[in-house]
This record gives structure tokens, sequence and C-alpha cells, in this order.
């Protein structure tokens, strides 16, 4: 080994530390965090609609367990969101007995949440998991762009 070998390795090091680097400070960074509230909807149109006949049973107020998981974008390493303090702020949004959601759909309960997010903590994406007794449900992503 002489001294180009050596040069070369040096180089490599550094472009390695270089990747290395750009990689972490492009890094896109969440926290998540999980909840669930009992809560009362219906689906109106399924009560009328041919196509939702199987399902008429939908357009009727009836319960499930709201489970949510929600991912937010959080800027350094270093609890930038506390995500124990974000899933109590969360939760608070829905104190009181049982959820009542009226005609309210996974994605439209999402928009809502998202909406109050945004207000609390402006200029971050998020993505929002809202399932009905943890089976079925909607995920929605959004993505924050300076306007």
């Amino acid at each position: 080994m002489g001294y180009a070998s050596d040069m070369a390795a040096d180089a490599k090091d550094d472009n390695n530390k270089r990747i290395r680097n750009n990689m972490l400070s492009n890094a896109v960074k969440t926290i998540w965090v999980t909840f669930q509230r009992e809560g009362i909807h219906k689906y109106p149109a399924a009560l009328d609609d041919p196509k939702l006949a199987e399902v008429s049973f939908l357009g009727y107020p009836h319960r499930h367990m709201f489970h949510f998981k929600v991912e937010i974008e959080v800027f350094h390493d270093d609890r930038d969101i506390e995500f124990i303090l974000f899933k109590r702020w969360l939760e608070s949004l829905y104190a009181g007995d049982v959820l009542q959601l009226d005609y309210k759909s996974c994605e439209m309960i999402s928009d809502d949440l998202a909406a109050h997010i945004t207000n609390q903590y402006p200029g971050r994406s998020m993505i929002i998991t809202v399932s009905e007794d943890g089976e079925n449900g909607a995920t929605a992503q959004y993505t924050w762009k300076d306007v």
C-alpha cells in the first residue's frame, strides 16, 4: 500500500461520511401514538341505497371501539413532541363518555382530528389511521406544503 491507495481509502471514507450525513440531515422523522375510544355512528345512505341493502343495518346508530393511530412529523430527535404528552392531549380531545359521531366515517373523523392537530402543531405532516374495532378503517396522509 502506498500513498495513492491511502488517499483513495481516505476519499472513500470522506464520501461515505458525506453520504451518511446527507441521509441523516434529510431524514423525515415522526413519532406515533395510539389510543381507543368508544363511539356511536351511522351510515344513513345504507338505509336507502339498494347497492347497500346487504349492510342496511349500518344506517342505524351502532357502536364501535374506534382505534386511532396518529403519526406526526418532528423536526429534531430529542423529544420535539413528547409522545406521552401528545397522546394525553389527543385523548383529551375526546373527553367524556361515548363519542357521538352521527354520520361520520373513519375518513371524516380523521379529517376532524387532523384539523385539531394542525391548530396545535402547525407546519407538520401527519398520518392518521382510524379503524372500527381495530378491524376495518381508513388511513389519511396529510402532507404539509408551505404555500
